[in-house]
């Protein structure tokens, strides 16, 4: 380990951190409003950079790469559920790490950066032109009548009404009948919202 390591290892690292700070704070936090992920998403993007680049070699980098893959996938399936969106942004931090800590050393930092950038051009341009911020809420929901599909429509205004949001669909998740109360999972469309609560009642 020489100078040139040191120096090859703090460029690559800050340039890391520059693009998972863009697509996560300024792209992704302006879209959602999940504050609470941010940094799930950080420490995962520095830890694969730094395990990758610490023992990155000609013949590990491809079997690397899809090793990590393999096991957050597998780790998808053991912990709560997770937003596909949130899940998104979480394979997009693990792959901006390994792109930045096992590109070949031949190809040039501009070239590096011409990578991260078409990345962040086009997260940020389905985010903005082709993806509808849709936000969801779990509901606990006492008005047991309205939940047959004729009274769909009323249902869907009273929650209007009581919630302040531009529901526009829901899933009816489960139905207790010995409480009369349903479960419902509401869809709405808000631009800048928070989930301080997973809960109304």
């Amino acid at each position: 380990m020489n100078g040139d390591f040191y120096l090859h290892f703090f460029i690559r690292f800050v340039i890391n951190l520059i693009v998972i700070f863009v697509i996560t704070r300024l792209i992704y936090f302006h879209f959602r409003r999940k504050r609470e992920y941010l940094f799930t998403f950080f420490v995962l993007n520095i830890l694969v950079f730094l395990v990758c680049f610490l023992l990155q070699s000609s013949e590990l980098s491809i079997g690397f790469a899809f090793g990590i893959f393999a096991i957050f996938s597998i780790l998808r399936y053991r912990t709560i559920t997770v937003p596909i969106k949130e899940m998104t942004y979480v394979f997009i931090s693990i792959a901006i790490a390994l792109i930045n800590s096992l590109i070949s050393s031949h190809n040039t930092y501009l070239f590096m950066g011409l990578i991260n950038f078409l990345i962040i051009v086009g997260i940020f341009v389905l985010e903005k032109v082709f993806v509808k911020n849709e936000s969801q809420k779990d509901i606990i929901y006492e008005k047991i009548d309205l939940i047959k599909p004729v009274n769909h429509k009323l249902l869907i205004e009273d929650l209007k009404e009581r919630t302040g949001l531009n529901i526009h669909r829901f899933d009816i998740v489960r139905i207790d009948f010995l409480r009369d109360i349903a479960r419902l999972r509401v869809y709405y469309f808000d631009k800048f919202h928070t989930d301080d609560q997973d809960m109304y009642r």
